[in-house]
């Protein structure tokens, strides 16, 4: 019994093998380039780089009212 279910686990492992063997990569310096230039691209529309309006700004201090 544990040799066919090793069995049926090692064509698991290999047809997982396989699909990973068959995706296309993309090089890390091509990625890193890409996501700088996102970044840059991005960063003028980024609230924690910009900084954002008090308007806007849900984080903002609440106003304290007090009943008399």
């Amino acid at each position: 019994m544990s040799g066919s279910s090793n069995i049926v686990a090692m064509k698991k492992i290999v047809q997982q093998l396989r699909l990973q063997a068959g995706i296309n990569r993309v090089k890390v310096s091509w990625a890193a380039a890409d996501l700088q230039q996102f970044c840059l691209q991005n960063a003028p529309q980024d609230p924690l780089l910009a900084g954002m309006t008090s308007s806007i700004n849900p984080f903002r201090p609440q106003k304290v009212c007090y009943f008399l």
